[in-house]
């Protein structure tokens, strides 16, 4: 779902762009101070606390008047505001990765997300290299989106992905390769394909990763009557 950030600037909290938490927020109002160090300076919309942006005559007192950051109470990593509107990170409205996307299809989907709005056709290419790079993390070719479809559905890909999937590639009139752009790819390509890259890592990496580490907290004497049980079916 996309989430409107520029008008959390008077909220005490939002979904923090970095570590995807509902989270309260600290707010600072930029400051130029003379002597580096920190002044008194009356609250603004609520946020008393100061960010010294050191020497006046470094920066112009015009420049910092609108300017805001935000620091998350949950990961301390910070926003920066100017005129009302989030200014870094650039996430526009895209979603945030699922965080066990390998690194670098994670690279690739935070930098579609950074030009969604400027780019869709730009940020579409890039998502249709992250499905294909995550076919190949998935053991398949990644040459052939259709037949990486099928053997990911066989693997236990739901066939709600698999029709979403198909949807886009469809849509793409199936002669569009990873990384390669299409006149016809619009933000609600681009919107379909963050949901889409998201689903099939929550589906085929964070649900069996979540399942596998919940296994091996059993007695080790569970696990061993499982393992005799299987072998006991594999004989029969």
């Amino acid at each position: 779902m996309l989430r409107n950030v520029q008008q959390a600037i008077d909220n005490d909290a939002f979904d923090c762009p970095h570590c995807g938490a509902y989270a309260y927020q600290w707010w600072f109002f930029a400051a130029l101070n003379s002597y580096s160090t920190a002044q008194s300076f009356p609250a603004k919309h609520g946020k008393p606390r100061i960010l010294t942006l050191g020497k006046a005559g470094l920066i112009s007192r015009e420049s910092v008047s609108d300017l805001d950051v935000s620091r998350c109470q949950r990961c301390h990593e910070i926003c920066i505001w100017i005129a009302g509107k989030m200014a870094y990170p650039n996430r526009g409205r895209a979603p945030l990765p699922n965080t066990d996307l390998p690194p670098d299809i994670k690279r690739d989907f935070e930098e579609a997300g950074a030009i969604l709005d400027r780019s869709p056709r730009g940020a579409t290419a890039l998502l249709r290299l992250c499905i294909q790079k995550l076919c190949v993390h998935l053991g398949e070719k990644g040459e052939n989106l259709n037949a990486d479809i099928g053997a990911l559905v066989k693997k236990g890909l739901p066939l709600q992905i698999q029709k979403a999937l198909d949807i886009v590639r469809v849509i793409g009139n199936d002669a569009v390769h990873p990384g390669k752009l299409d006149l016809g790819d619009n933000i609600q390509t681009a919107t379909t394909l963050f949901s889409i890259v998201n689903m099939i890592a929550n589906d085929m990496i964070t649900q069996p990763r979540a399942i596998d580490e919940l296994y091996t907290t059993l007695p080790k004497s569970k696990l061993q009557a499982i393992a005799d049980r299987d072998q006991n079916k594999d004989s029969v």
